[in-house]
């Protein structure tokens, strides 16, 4: 035991009137919602670089935190571990996530990180026997070290593209040691600066034969859990060939990987794209790609990826809303990939964020459930749509031609008026809910 959260209490439901900061009001693991535990519905994931890692810098500022395993080597990081499954156990976390740097000093050579990974996986390995903590899923850091400026499957250099392989292999049998149910690609700095020195062709090739040894390896070895790309659009690169799901979409599909890689999406990363995190997921799940979310959130002031806790009730429950409508997770869960300002120095503020976290997701995922509930929505959409039952319009789609509904509209002296959307009366009924 370590002394880092010394005085903190674990935390349990106290419900919405209590007073007391170090309790959840809005979250009870135990709780029923549409026939399941609200644990088993939202697997909460503690993110091991936020929370263990960061140092508190920014771009224009470097470390603000002082924590006592930074710069420690392997005895600092097994440090960093049992603060860590300390921190997991205050909040009663189902699950955590980390990449390889996170988590072992790094190397001199690859051999040497690889040699730093399996002891600290087996350090891992003995606390998770006593925990109830289990991993959601781990991923290799294939964009922090100048090895990858260039990026690491889609590098130009054939011995960077090696390593960056090499490494995941360890990281996928670290993952599947530690009984991991997901493995996310997260190709940091996949994406070009500038096309002046940029072979896109040859960059899709190589980021696809990476993808397929991937799949590959992980039947080889039968791990049985799914395999993640996390879309982005830019940020480091000013533009990122994952950059949301439609474009992840496209290219498994071009490359024939589109039944063995789903995605893990961002709220922050979707806000960058573009879109809103709740188009993200409607869009992973009509494709049939939907994996996971990290969830967080971005200062919208700012215009670039803040990594902030949730706290925008409204804005969570609209995502969860897809999430069940699509029948929830399956390996798949809510990590929060989201870190603590720079200036919130103590302890306590790190087991604060998560809890105001959790019972945010618990209000949004509890406001969901009683809209799909409700069905007024999906009543409202099912009514919009009803004219495609028609069998006439069922016809049309099955073996319809443009001359033959040409005569059919002439024959019938079609002449159709638009509807409204009621998009008014709509969000009148969600904001009953939220």
């Amino acid at each position: 035991m370590s002394d880092f959260f010394k005085g903190i209490p674990a935390l349990r439901y106290e419900g919405p009137d209590s007073a007391n900061d170090f309790a959840f009001h809005h979250y009870n693991p135990d709780e029923v919602v549409m026939g399941k535990r609200m644990e088993d519905h939202l697997r909460f994931a503690v993110a091991y670089w936020h929370s263990f890692a960061y140092e508190g810098g920014d771009p224009f500022g470097g470390r603000t935190f002082q924590r006592p395993w930074f710069d420690g080597g392997m005895a600092g990081a097994k440090q960093k571990a049992d603060v860590a499954f300390e921190m997991f156990d205050l909040l009663g976390a189902p699950f955590f996530c980390f990449h390889d740097a996170d988590v072992r000093p790094e190397g001199a050579d690859f051999a040497e990180n690889t040699r730093n990974l399996e002891e600290i996986v087996d350090y891992f390995a003995a606390k998770m026997e006593r925990s109830k903590t289990r991993l959601l899923w781990g991923t290799a850091n294939l964009f922090t070290n100048r090895r990858y400026m260039a990026g690491a499957a889609t590098n130009p250099d054939p011995d960077i593209f090696a390593f960056a392989a090499a490494t995941v292999k360890t990281c996928i049998d670290a993952t599947h040691k530690l009984g991991g149910e997901n493995y996310v690609l997260w190709g940091g700095r996949e994406g070009y600066e500038t096309l002046l020195n940029t072979d896109l062709g040859a960059e899709a090739e190589h980021m696809a034969r990476f993808l397929h040894m991937v799949v590959d390896y992980k039947h080889k070895i039968g791990f049985k859990g799914t395999i993640l790309i996390e879309p982005k659009p830019q940020e480091p690169s000013k533009h990122q060939y994952d950059y949301d799901v439609s474009t992840v979409y496209g290219f498994l599909k071009r490359f024939g990987l589109e039944n063995e890689i789903r995605v893990n999406i961002e709220q922050g990363h979707a806000i960058l794209a573009g879109h809103s995190f709740e188009h993200e997921i409607a869009m992973a799940t009509s494709l049939g790609i939907f994996g996971s979310i990290d969830m967080n959130r971005n200062d919208y002031q700012s215009g670039w990826d803040t990594d902030q806790f949730p706290n925008n009730v409204p804005e969570v429950a609209v995502a969860y809303y897809e999430i069940l409508k699509a029948g929830g997770f399956t390996t798949g869960g809510t990590n929060f990939d989201a870190r603590i300002r720079r200036q919130s120095l103590d302890p306590e503020d790190l087991i604060l964020a998560h809890a105001g976290a959790m019972d945010v997701c618990a209000r949004g995922l509890k406001a969901a459930a009683a809209a799909l509930e409700d069905g007024s929505l999906e009543a409202a959409r099912k009514a919009r749509y009803a004219g495609w039952e028609r069998a006439e319009a069922q016809e049309m789609l099955a073996s319809g031609t443009l001359d033959g509904i040409a005569a059919r509209v002439l024959k019938d002296g079609i002449n159709p008026q638009p509807k409204s959307g009621r998009q008014e009366r709509l969000e009148n009924i969600w904001n009953r809910f939220v």
